[in-house]
């Protein structure tokens, strides 16, 4: 799982080869292998607001896990049932995680910011067995708890209710050593909804093996992760595969500490705060909240980072933040790429002199990726099409929850096609255009969202953008952009103009957004990816 010794990518590419174990539990991994070997290692650490800030060893991480899978074998879970978890960041979500896994269930973790409606559907598709919460989540699941007949046990970290069983009771109420399930590279392990950005989610299902299979792409990205005092500190949810799997557990495989941090709404200010007081020097951050946290000025001499590297994956970055954090930070930040069916394919590193505005970066080392047609034929340098990764790969889901047939539609040729527009130039570096469905037809021209958006929150006014086609009888479709102004700034024709003509002279022509429209928020997955479909259904309705 090590990468080699190199300080040249190619050589790196070249000497790379996958040994996973035949005998992998995912649970056993991040904690009782740890505990073994140096018990007091701390393995989380946890940012308060107050400064009470605190800290578990895998020791303890161990034990606790070990607790509450025998709690979960008490409640009838069964190896292969889905136990849902719907938590913020926190010490107990590491801990049921670790513990589903060492039962041989399958972990299915659910964002906060979900609604009802959300819940059910996800909760009902994969047939949640339990489900692990707090009293805020509880609320939710009691408005939809009698149209879910799978659903047999609620367990909150808040305490015991009516309803639910109180996480703390059963972690102490059982031994703290339990006999982990054997499992293998392709037993299931984990189930992670797609985000819907174009369609209704999917439970993509994973092996064990997806978590040795991020460790490249983590050491790749993170510039020789682990190093001496490296700490992990990510904003993103961990029920997101970006926080999970680009963060959470491949920090806690390699044995270094990652910090988390009380569920809110994203505070640039309150995250240079924890990336400073928690001494954090790794950093995953989407591209949109690294946008947000543009508008701190000259944040170095107001907060004591000591930030090494900032990863950075989930929408496009972009050439602005690019240099925004270059010349702010003193830190190129490392962009990476993946799927929810098949995650941190590509990458940056500007350590192995990876790194090129605007681009997301090369093949992480283990896998082939290339741009292909839609008949899954491998196209030439500079032409677009198709993101695709060849199979098999072992980040590579097993397929969608009960859905083989849209499991078979994901593969052409022995490739992966992720339904992202991209292009490859001559020295191996892919760009991303945008969803195949978000890509913009406009008088003979195929024009992808991404560098239009790019260019837009280069200006001045401009905190967050997003461009979509709105139908147009003359052109098929126009550019139009929906934009999020930055603090001090007003809705205006005049100002419109400006931004209008701002694209116009730095991109061309035929790209400009001919329509602009302020508006108070962009509508976003809650992994922070702009859902472009709503705004297209928008500018669709306004004729």
């Amino acid at each position: 799982m090590q990468l080699p010794s190199h300080d040249r990518y190619d050589d790196l590419y070249r000497d790379f080869s996958w040994r996973i174990p035949e005998d992998f539990n995912i649970g056993r991994a991040v904690s009782d292998d740890w505990a073994a070997r140096d018990p007091e290692r701390v393995c989380l650490e946890h940012f308060s607001p107050d400064g009470d800030h605190r800290v578990m060893t895998y020791r303890a991480l161990a034990d606790r896990s070990s607790a509450f899978a025998n709690a979960l074998v008490s409640l009838d879970v069964k190896r292969g049932d889905r136990v849902a978890l719907l938590l913020p960041q926190s010490f107990e979500t590491v801990i049921a995680h670790v513990a589903i896994y060492k039962a041989g269930a399958i972990a299915l973790p659910l964002a906060l910011l979900f609604g009802v409606e959300a819940l059910e559907y996800r909760l009902k598709a994969a047939g949640a067995a339990a489900v692990v919460t707090n009293g805020f989540g509880l609320e939710r699941i009691r408005q939809i708890r009698g149209r879910l007949p799978a659903l047999k046990h609620i367990v909150s970290i808040d305490g015991a209710s009516a309803d639910a069983t109180a996480f703390a009771e059963l972690v102490d109420g059982h031994p703290s050593v339990f006999d982990i399930a054997k499992t293998g590279p392709d037993d299931p392990a984990l189930m992670i909804f797609t985000s819907g950005t174009t369609g209704p989610p999917k439970g993509a299902l994973h092996g064990h093996r997806v978590l040795p299979g991020h460790i490249p792409g983590m050491q790749f990205a993170h510039e020789g992760f682990p190093r001496p005092g490296d700490k992990v500190w990510t904003p993103s949810d961990w029920a997101w595969a970006g926080g999970l799997l680009n963060a959470l557990l491949p920090s806690l495989l390699l044995g270094v500490p990652v910090v988390s941090s009380p569920a809110q709404k994203f505070d640039a200010g309150m995250a240079y705060r924890i990336m400073a007081e928690m001494k954090v020097r790794n950093a995953f951050i989407p591209p949109t909240a690294l946008r947000l946290m543009r508008s701190v000025a000259d944040p170095r001499s107001k907060y004591d980072l000591a930030l090494r590297t900032i990863g950075s994956a989930g929408e496009a970055l972009g050439r602005e933040t690019y240099e925004w954090a270059r010349h702010t930070l003193g830190i190129t930040v490392n962009e990476f790429y993946g799927q929810t069916e098949c995650n941190f394919v590509l990458a940056s590193s500007a350590a192995y002199s990876v790194t090129k505005a605007g681009a997301i970066g090369r093949a992480v080392p283990g896998h082939r990726v290339a741009i292909v047609s839609e008949t899954g034929d491998e196209l030439p340098v500079g032409e677009p099409g198709q993101i695709a990764i060849a199979s098999p790969d072992p980040v590579m889901f097993l397929g969608y929850w009960d859905d083989m047939a849209a499991t078979e539609r994901k593969f052409v040729k022995g490739w992966l096609l992720t339904g992202d527009i991209g292009r490859q130039d001559a020295e191996g570096y892919i760009t991303f255009d945008g969803r195949d469905d978000d890509v913009i037809t406009s008088s003979g021209y195929r024009i992808g969202p991404a560098e239009i958006e790019d260019c837009l929150i280069g200006h001045p006014a401009v905190q967050l953008a997003a461009a979509v086609g709105k139908p147009d009888a003359v052109r098929t479709e126009i550019v139009k952009a929906y934009i999020v102004l930055s603090p001090g700034h007003h809705p205006s024709e005049a100002l419109a103009a400006d931004i209008r003509e701002w694209v116009k002279t730095r991109l061309s022509m035929h790209e400009y957004p001919r329509e602009v429209e302020f508006i108070d928020a962009l509508p976003l997955t809650t992994t922070g990816k702009v859902i472009r479909r709503l705004l297209r259904e928008r500018a669709a309705s306004e004729g």
